[in-house]
């Protein structure tokens, strides 16, 4: 009788602890992430750099953020439904050794060639690292997933903001071969996911899906043709937002640059207003949706911001900066939001899930950049955000999406 009782007594002070959020779990993956982030977004900052150096067209320059961007979308769903099956905690590690290998390679490359194979490498390390990582943090969350998913997030937006303001001071004005000097922020970050995946490893130890049920086995009470149609919404909706974030971290240096003839430390300086503000809206989204239900934040996040970005294009210097700012702002809410309403609808595949959404929005923030790049050379680089202007009214179809907060089968 006394075992029994010491066994069910232990028994739920382990589901409680694996209820309570690991804020300090939380807070070393969102770190992780903002080493990752700042490492992607070194490719897209030395842009000015590498376009004059080696004397490539828009449309080139649009290939390599294609070649990064594809590597790192292309792997993530598949990286992200096998470790639904078999977690793999050391990947996380393994992914930025990649990145490490390819920061290397970038730092000596002497061709377009050898450019596009070392972006590559650094694809390949994000495509790894992001399925687990949201996982970590799911796993983390005590419940708190919208919380979570903000915090883990708010690293990453953190990251590809301070990115360029880094290169601007350390690569920009001494040469292509100074990103090397990034490969220590590399080490860190293995050293830093070794540390998550031990934490990782002993708590899938404890098979906590088969030994406790939890609301996030819960699924909405809808068809599958439902579930399908809604992820079909949510993807569009991505489609949307980092097809506007390609032509904002691909080109708006050169936008400012052409416009209004800023140098190219200024314009980067610029483009970490808009990074930053990206940043903190992540901050806001997932609380916010937790709170007031995650359709109404993706409402607003992305439709919302339609009056700004069409004003954007013909505002002055001034006003494109502040305007910047607000679009980074309200557009960031969204992501957060969309990825946990997502594993809402498909519960216990948050790898998948997230591999899907993180891929696409680099497959669109890729894809973006090239197609972006083509016109650009065709026509002007302000036309490219005259048009682009236009992306975020299909947030309209938000309209679509089935409230399922609170309409969960139990």
């Amino acid at each position: 009788m006394k075992d029994t009782f010491n066994t069910t007594t232990q028994n739920t002070d382990t589901q409680q602890a694996i209820q309570q959020t690991v804020f300090s779990i939380l807070f070393t993956i969102s770190a992780a992430h903002f080493i990752n982030d700042v490492l992607q977004s070194l490719i897209p900052s030395i842009y000015p750099l590498i376009k004059a150096k080696y004397n490539l067209t828009f449309a080139q320059i649009g290939l390599i953020t294609l070649t990064n961007q594809l590597t790192a979308s292309l792997l993530q769903p598949v990286v992200g439904a096998y470790t639904d099956r078999r977690p793999r905690p050391y990947s996380l590690a393994i992914g930025m050794c990649f990145t490490l290998t390819g920061l290397l390679f970038i730092s000596v490359a002497d061709s377009f060639i050898h450019l596009l194979m070392s972006v590559a490498l650094i694809g390949i390390g994000s495509s790894i690292f992001h399925p687990e990582a949201s996982r970590v943090a799911h796993l983390a969350s005590g419940g708190k997933k919208g919380l979570a998913q903000s915090i883990f997030q708010l690293g990453g937006n953190a990251g590809s903001a301070i990115g360029p303001l880094l290169a601007a001071i350390i690569i920009v004005p001494h040469g292509q071969f100074n990103v090397i000097w990034f490969c220590l922020l590399a080490i860190v970050g293995i050293f830093l996911l070794s540390k998550i995946a031990r934490w990782y490893q002993a708590h899938m130890a404890l098979k906590v899906a088969k030994k406790y049920g939890s609301a996030d086995d819960s699924r909405p009470m809808l068809s599958k043709q439902r579930i399908a149609f809604s992820l079909f919404i949510l993807l569009i909706l991505v489609f949307s937002k980092y097809f506007y974030m390609a032509s904002m971290t691909s080109y708006y240096t050169f936008f400012l640059i052409h416009k209004f003839h800023v140098t190219v430390q200024q314009s980067q300086i610029y483009l970490f207003v808009f990074l930053g503000a990206v940043a903190a809206g992540t901050l806001f989204g997932g609380p916010l949706g937790d709170r007031f239900g995650r359709k109404y934040i993706i409402w607003i996040s992305i439709l919302g911001v339609a009056p700004f970005t069409l004003i954007l294009p013909y505002a002055s210097l001034f006003w494109t900066v502040v305007l910047s700012g607000i679009i980074g702002l309200i557009l960031a809410s969204a992501f957060s939001a969309i990825l946990v309403y997502a594993t809402e609808l498909v519960p216990g595949k948050v790898g998948m899930i997230a591999g899907l959404f993180f891929g696409l929005a680099f497959g669109m923030g890729g894809l973006g950049s090239a197609l972006l790049g083509k016109l650009a050379d065709n026509t002007s680089i302000e036309y490219v955000f005259k048009v682009c202007a236009f992306l975020p009214l299909i947030g309209i179809f938000t309209g679509l999406l089935p409230d399922i907060e609170g309409k969960k089968g139990r």
